[in-house]
């Protein structure tokens, strides 16, 4: 009879007995040979049970802060080239992105009847000359009307307009470049036949480049004409120039005024059309230089840090970056003196009292930790 009670409930004995084992082997390795040193230095994970972070407590720097914007790049001017006179192109000077300093020739129109259109209005002119002397002496004898020698100033004033127009249609026969830059595009070939007003070429200043770009209205109120800005274009380059226009009216779609960092570029090197990042220094202001991995996130999203107030309770600082570079970002807006939580952050949250632990103290902990390891 007992025997057969056993067998009936021998599975659960089995399961009892795997029990009971399990729960005396994991109670023999919470009290095991390593008690003594998970007191002395516990893990990250038992530490923020226990709300215990590392912080670092510095002082802030005055820094400069800066306006970093993403813009491009572009030719300080540029310009349609225009026919001024009917003909056909008979000589090209100059080819697409080719380098000009003002007045070289980029492309001449045929001449046909023009010089002798010019020695006509020339002799016209003298002739007008002639009568007009002629008739101011008669008119001191009293043999010609004050009316007749307005007629003489007339026809002579009219003979001097068409040989300026003369003069004009010859020149206007060469296209030349309107200032020092570069060809970047021609309309026309040999043999077109152009009219007045036909497109011929676009010329660019590329002796000037301007960075453009778009600054919130915070923003733009720290930025004047002539103030000293850089960029770094996309190229790795970084060139430096002056503010040369702030727009005084925001864009009434994106609510930013545009702003023209004027860069000197009189050997032609940069190219424009390009990308670059603008940096304009805006304000002189306290603020503490932190690694970037310490940025995290609040419940509305916004990227700050974590520090430590003298209550021990933690609070949450949004990050006002006002400068970043390669040793790491500086924040504004921090106590002057900021205890900083350095690790551990993300395991506690505003409101929290913690235990700071000084990164210097932790520091040494696990040195002696790593002594005793190796003893």
């Amino acid at each position: 009879m007992e025997l057969k009670r056993f067998k009936r409930h021998k599975s659960w004995a089995i399961s009892a007995s795997i029990a009971v084992a399990v729960a005396l082997w994991l109670v023999s390795g919470q009290f095991g040979s390593d008690a003594a040193e998970t007191e002395a230095v516990e893990t990250p994970a038992v530490a923020a049970n226990k709300n215990a972070v590392r912080v670092r407590t510095q002082s802030a720097e005055e820094v400069m802060r800066t306006i970093i914007v993403n813009g491009k790049t572009a030719p300080a001017r540029i310009v349609d080239l225009a026919a001024e006179t009917d003909g056909r192109i008979e000589y090209i000077g100059a080819e697409r992105g080719a380098s000009l300093d003002r007045g070289q020739l980029i492309l001449r129109l045929d001449e046909r009847d023009r010089s002798a259109r010019l020695a006509q209005a020339k002799a016209t002119v003298r002739q007008r000359e002639v009568e007009f002397d002629a008739r101011e002496r008669l008119k001191s004898e009293s043999y010609v009307s004050e009316a007749q020698l307005k007629e003489a100033v007339a026809l002579l004033e009219a003979a001097r307009a068409e040989l300026k127009r003369a003069e004009l249609d010859l020149d206007y026969m060469k296209i030349r470049a309107p200032f020092d830059g570069a060809l970047q595009a021609r309309m026309v070939e040999v043999g077109d036949f152009v009219s007045r007003g036909d497109p011929i070429a676009t010329y660019i200043d590329n002796r000037t480049i301007i960075v453009s770009a778009n600054l919130s209205e915070f923003d733009a109120r720290y930025v004047s004409v002539g103030d000293a800005a850089e960029a770094r274009l996309a190229t790795g380059e970084t060139v430096r120039g002056h503010i040369r226009y702030v727009a005084p009216v925001a864009d009434e779609a994106t609510r930013t005024f545009t702003v023209e960092l004027e860069v000197d570029n009189a050997d032609g090197a940069l190219r424009a059309g390009g990308t670059a990042e603008l940096r304009i220094p805006a304000e002189a202001v306290l603020a503490h230089r932190v690694s970037p991995s310490l940025l995290t996130l609040d419940d509305a999203g916004n990227v700050g840090v974590k520090i430590v107030n003298g209550g021990g309770e933690v609070e949450f600082v949004v990050a006002d970056i006002a400068l970043s570079g390669g040793d790491g970002v500086w924040l504004a807006g921090l106590p002057e003196t900021a205890t900083i939580i350095t690790v551990g952050q993300g395991y506690v949250s505003s409101g929290t009292i913690v235990d700071a632990v000084p990164e210097s103290d932790a520091e040494t902990a696990v040195a002696i930790i790593d002594d005793e390891s190796n003893d």
